[in-house]
C-alpha cells in the first residue's frame, strides 16, 4: 500500500477505502443468486432488443414517408423534405 501510495500520489486512507469498497462489493456479489443476475441481464437484453426494433421500424417509416413526399412534391426545391426534417415529425 505504501508503494502504491507513493507511486500514484495517493493517501493510504484513499487506498484503504477502495480496498474496503471492493471487499463489500465482492461480498454482495457472492450473496447474490447467479440465476437472479442472469434473469436481470436477459430482461435488459430483451428490452434493448425491443427498443432497437422499434427504432429500426421508425427509421424505415421515415424513409418511406420521405420518399413518398418527394415523389408527391416533385422537385419543388426540396422544400417539403427540409420542412419535414426540421419539424421533427414522427411516424408512429
Amino acid at each position: 500500500m505504501a508503494e502504491a501510495s507513493r507511486a500514484y500520489d495517493l493517501s493510504p486512507s484513499e487506498i484503504e477505502g477502495w480496498v474496503e469498497d471492493a471487499k463489500r462489493g465482492m461480498e454482495n456479489a457472492l450473496r447474490a443468486n447467479p440465476l437472479d443476475i442472469r434473469e436481470q441481464y436477459e430482461k435488459q437484453l430483451k428490452d434493448l432488443q425491443e427498443a432497437y426494433g422499434e427504432a429500426m421500424l421508425e427509421l424505415r417509416a421515415r424513409k418511406k414517408l420521405a420518399a413518398l413526399m418527394e415523389r408527391e412534391d416533385g422537385n419543388r426545391s426540396g422544400r417539403s423534405m427540409r420542412a419535414f426534417w426540421r419539424t421533427g415529425s414522427r411516424c408512429r
